[in-house]
């Protein structure tokens, strides 16, 4: 993360699982542990950024949040409260949810139920959590569960993020939708709501959330959506994170990629003159508006602009070439292997 920090300029903060990354036996949370973590990250010039409760590993397999055990449902929430903890004393203060409980079968779980308990857990973090932590909740629309999942879409989300409070919002993952979901529109009704969102970006080719972003149409779209709704700089700005494991990729090659593609879709976003787009709009120049989106949006290059950004920075050019041809793979693999 620090090397890519040094070629991009783009990564100051790193997100972290707590039972991945803050617990010896994958089943506890440490508080001790996020201290040390945290030690080490600053030491690379690196902070951490949100903080993930971990609700899929051992003992998941009734639920976390949502379980019709109340002992296990009391650990993840006891869980959930350390990483309030630790998201409010040691990170950003973003606290990350991903509740993945759901059903293969139908008659399984109870539904309402299980909603039920969803939402009355939330409460009870709600009351335990500082409200200077910000908490987004993400959805997925299926996976684990492939009959029913408790957080299935944007609506569910966002009505458990009213449960939570007002320092509560929504959290898109590209890959955890359906295959040719309006995302863009997605983006436009949270801006609209005003509510507090986020991204974790990655491409969905898998109908998940492992590959690594591309500058493709669909991704310039989106970031029109957040330029128009004011929600990448300032003081309503989103949380943006990458959220992706590559399988057979080089993964450094993988992230750098996204930083790439991001920086490239933001630039394409900038060049909309909306004011036109308005005038065309209001006349019913339906494919005059077409077209005008999509100058900027699909037939731009704008390459030279985010070079030139790069340069000014002094930063490579290109990022994945630039790590390509500067040998530290070639040393980290000669490290750990010898």
């Amino acid at each position: 993360a620090a090397f890519i920090k040094k070629i991009t300029g783009a990564v100051d903060e790193i997100a972290t699982h707590t039972l991945w990354d803050f617990s010896e036996d994958g089943i506890t949370g440490e508080y001790d542990i996020a201290v040390e973590v945290k030690n080490q990250a600053e030491k690379r010039g690196l902070s951490l950024g949100s903080i993930n409760p971990t609700y899929f590993l051992k003992g998941s397999h009734t639920g976390s949040l949502s379980s019709y055990n109340d002992k296990v449902r009391e650990n993840y929430i006891q869980q959930t409260i350390l990483s309030g903890k630790i998201a409010d004393e040691l990170s950003n203060k973003l606290l990350s949810l991903w509740i993945p409980d759901g059903s293969n079968y139908p008659g399984q779980i109870e539904l309402t139920q299980q909603i039920k308990n969803t939402v009355e857990s939330l409460k009870v973090i709600s009351a335990s959590v500082p409200k200077s932590v910000n908490v987004l909740i993400e959805y997925k629309v299926f996976e684990p569960g492939t009959y029913s999942t408790v957080l299935a879409d944007w609506g569910s989300s966002y009505l458990m993020a009213k449960e939570y409070g007002p320092n509560a919002g929504v959290l898109i993952d590209m890959g955890h939708h359906h295959h040719s979901t309006n995302i863009e529109q997605i983006v436009a009704r949270l801006v609209v709501s005003g509510m507090p969102a986020g991204f974790h970006f990655n491409t969905r080719y898998a109908a998940d959330d492992d590959h690594s972003v591309e500058p493709n149409p669909e991704m310039s779209r989106i970031f029109y959506e957040l330029v128009k709704g004011d929600v990448v700089f300032g003081k309503n700005k989103w949380a943006f994170m990458i959220d992706q494991c590559s399988s057979r990729e080089n993964r450094i090659h993988a992230i750098l990629h996204s930083i790439d593609s991001l920086q490239i879709s933001l630039a394409k976003a900038m060049l909309v003159d909306q004011k036109k787009l308005i005038e065309y709009q209001k006349a019913d120049e339906i494919i005059l508006a077409n077209r005008f989106f999509n100058e900027a949006l699909l037939n731009a290059d704008v390459r030279p602009i985010v070079m030139a950004a790069r340069l000014n920075n002094n930063l490579p050019l290109d990022p994945v070439l630039a790590y390509h041809e500067s040998g530290y793979q070639q040393k980290i693999e000669k490290e750990r292997y010898k």
